[in-house]
């Protein structure tokens, strides 16, 4: 994709009723490794930037935006490092390719079976940053101010060529599983698979697994259905994957309008960013049943039986961000806390002792 150069003038009205104010234009490359065809970096061009526009509108200040998407300027994970460079002063950041250098902000993936609802999931994430000095900081450690707009993925789930009613149906199975989701495949008698979004269709269809644990918006585009009929809704939860970040030496200098413009552009981003998840995540499991995929979901018994079947994951996840001197413990104790004040009913508490 080529970088797209989008302008935003200073309004004549403003300047005309405060001639005394000083208009300033300033320039802003928004990075994100994936295209725009993904619904966070749609949401980044069609929402967030619109609504900074907007919010600037009257105050004598502008932002020219270079639009730099789909690898043009970083691959995937390689945002935070664009914009710690100077490269572009802001855009998505994505925790989960970040899983050393922002550890605290992935603790979604080390408890598993929490809520499928995205809104208590992303929201709890982000007001965590502003709770816990050690999720924010592992930003700034890079030079980066979290904005917030935290976005993620829906409620995972199980595809595979064979039904499944209990974790005695995976004994001796071969499932793909996305990075630190093979964990969620301990003690179930499965064998985990690593696999990406590219090798699932075909490891399936070639017998190198028989089934994957992923996302309904992805099961669908990529048409998994076809290979592993057998949707399972096992309830693993929603997972939060990232925010909007800024350069904060950039970000510090703005002026206040305009650093205010930014944040409420975030809020939007948000908002949209959930709805828009929504609404494909509806679209997805239409497409799946259009397609002849056969679709249960896991009963609470043996959603249970799953998750007390696995080992100590957050506690090991929490300890080895302890010895970090990072706040492991408390990152999944509040998390956890915080679930449970939202009425979420979980199988397995994983509250570290």
């Amino acid at each position: 994709m080529t970088l797209l150069r989008r302008g935003v003038a200073a309004s004549a009205v403003a300047v005309a009723l405060a001639p005394a104010a000083r208009a300033d234009s300033f320039d802003a490359t928004v990075v994100a490794g994936h295209p725009p065809v993904f619904l966070w970096v749609k949401t980044l061009s069609e929402t967030f930037i619109p609504a900074v526009n907007a919010a600037l509108d009257g105050s004598g200040h502008s932002i020219e935006w270079m639009e730099a998407y789909g690898g043009t300027l970083a691959k995937v994970g390689g945002e935070l490092e664009a914009i710690e460079d100077g490269l572009a002063q802001i855009g998505i950041v994505s925790s989960l390719f970040e899983p050393s250098l922002l550890s605290l902000q992935n603790v979604t993936y080390a408890t598993p079976f929490g809520s499928p609802d995205v809104d208590i999931v992303f929201g709890t994430v982000d007001g965590m940053h502003n709770e816990i000095a050690d999720m924010r900081g592992l930003w700034e450690s890079h030079g980066m101010e979290y904005l917030g707009g935290g976005f993620g993925l829906e409620d995972y789930l199980l595809m595979t060529d064979f039904p499944v009613d209990s974790i005695a149906d995976l004994q001796g199975r071969k499932i793909n599983a996305p990075g630190p989701a093979v964990n969620w495949l301990k003690g179930t008698g499965a064998v985990g698979v690593s696999g990406n979004l590219t090798t699932y269709y075909n490891d399936i269809q070639t017998g190198v697994a028989e089934g994957v644990i992923v996302f309904p918006t992805a099961a669908a585009a990529a048409k998994l259905f076809e290979v592993a009929p057998y949707v399972t809704r096992t309830g693993f939860g929603a997972q939060y994957a990232g925010a909007i970040v800024a350069k904060k030496s950039w970000f510090d200098a703005l002026p206040a309008e305009v650093r205010q413009a930014i944040r409420a552009g975030v809020e939007d981003f948000a908002l949209a960013y959930r709805a828009g998840l929504e609404q494909r995540v509806v679209g997805a499991f239409a497409a799946m049943e259009a397609g002849d995929a056969k679709i249960g979901t896991l009963s609470p018994e043996a959603r249970a039986q799953w998750a007390q079947a696995l080992p100590d994951i957050a506690g090991d996840w929490a300890r080895a961000q302890d010895e970090q001197g990072l706040a492991g413990t408390e990152v999944v104790n509040t998390y956890m806390q915080k679930l449970k004040d939202a009425g979420v009913v979980l199988p397995r508490d994983w509250t570290v002792e």
